[in-house]
């Protein structure tokens, strides 16, 4: 059996009908096309049906540069300096470690999202000055969650959204470390 061929579960044609809206309100579809197109999609039975409904319509789904996905079996995983955020980052390490520096990175989108998957590491998560952090999703069950930045999405300012899970490890989230002048 293709994938095509494959039946759509009800959040499929619900994604579908989001998209079919969206595009109404941008004026890409008038409202016949609208009416016509949501009955199709709210009828669908496979993903064929579905595809002929949006193909021609942007989608909602995040392009592939949007998404990284970082992977290592027991080294740590660093980025710092500049390097281009990503609106969704994956970071997966069974015995290693993440510190993600995005204090000197660059940032296009205004919410960005963290997925960690780390059962026997830590990670450490450094975040622009001004930026908060959301870490409600993310859990430990023998390790401990830090988190010196504030929760709260501010207007204007980089909010992080980080979840996933250490088994073993920990979260420390904060801003850059002020270096004291030696003279």
């Amino acid at each position: 059996m293709s994938e095509l061929q494959m039946r759509v579960s009800d959040s499929d044609r619900e994604r579908a009908a989001r998209q079919l809206q969206r595009a109404f309100s941008e004026g890409r579809l008038d409202e016949v096309e609208l009416e016509d197109r949501l009955e199709l999609a709210l009828t669908a039975k496979t993903y064929a049906d579905l595809i002929g409904l949006v193909s021609d319509l942007p989608s909602d789904e995040p392009r592939a540069d949007e998404v990284v996905e970082l992977e290592s079996a027991s080294g740590t995983l660093k980025r710092s300096g500049d390097w281009a955020v990503p609106r969704r980052l994956r970071a997966s390490s069974r015995f290693g470690s993440v510190k993600l520096d995005l204090s000197g990175a660059v940032i296009e989108h205004p919410v960005v999202e963290i997925e960690l998957d780390l059962p026997f590491g830590s990670a450490w998560i450094t975040l622009p000055e001004g930026a908060t952090a959301n870490v409600d999703g993310f859990r430990t069950d023998w390790g401990r969650v830090a988190c010196d930045v504030p929760g709260r999405r501010r207007p204007e300012a980089l909010y992080v959204v980080i979840t996933g899970r250490a088994t073993y490890g920990k979260l420390t989230v904060r801003y850059p470390r002020r270096r004291r002048s030696t003279h």
